[in-house]
């Protein structure tokens, strides 16, 4: 059974920095896509970054402009593990972040939807707050 679990999250400072991960176990989709999302109070969850994964490669990552040049994705296969670095957090950052993980289809596009992704973690609290 496919299982994401989070962590990373917690308080920090306008302008500091988290390191957000994502632990996977029980995957055994050939060529999916995972990403962060996240979701603050009363406001729809929203795609922050996702990226592809195939058995031979590793597809360009996507980015909400919002966070474009500040959050980075990244995987470790060996530890089964995708980060989410996050830089020069604002509080606008503040909100509880997901990790997602969906199927996707060779030929096809895929998009860092949240209605699109089936799997889900159950989510770590990033404030941000002086």
């Amino acid at each position: 059974q496919l299982q994401l679990v989070e962590s990373g999250g917690g308080l920090v400072q306008p302008g500091g920095s988290l390191r957000l991960s994502c632990a996977v176990s029980g995957l055994t989709l050939d060529y999916y896509a995972i990403g962060w999302f996240r979701q603050a109070p009363g406001k729809e969850r929203e795609g922050v970054s996702c990226i592809s994964i195939s058995s031979s490669s590793i597809g360009s990552a996507y980015y909400a402009d919002s966070v474009k040049g500040r959050f980075t994705i990244s995987r470790d296969s060996a530890k089964n593990t995708v980060y989410l670095q996050m830089n020069s957090l604002k509080p606008e950052d503040t909100a509880v972040y997901f990790c997602g993980v969906r199927a996707a289809t060779y030929g096809s596009d895929w998009y860092c939807r949240p209605y699109e992704y089936e799997y889900w973690g159950q989510g770590t609290q990033v404030t941000v707050s002086p």
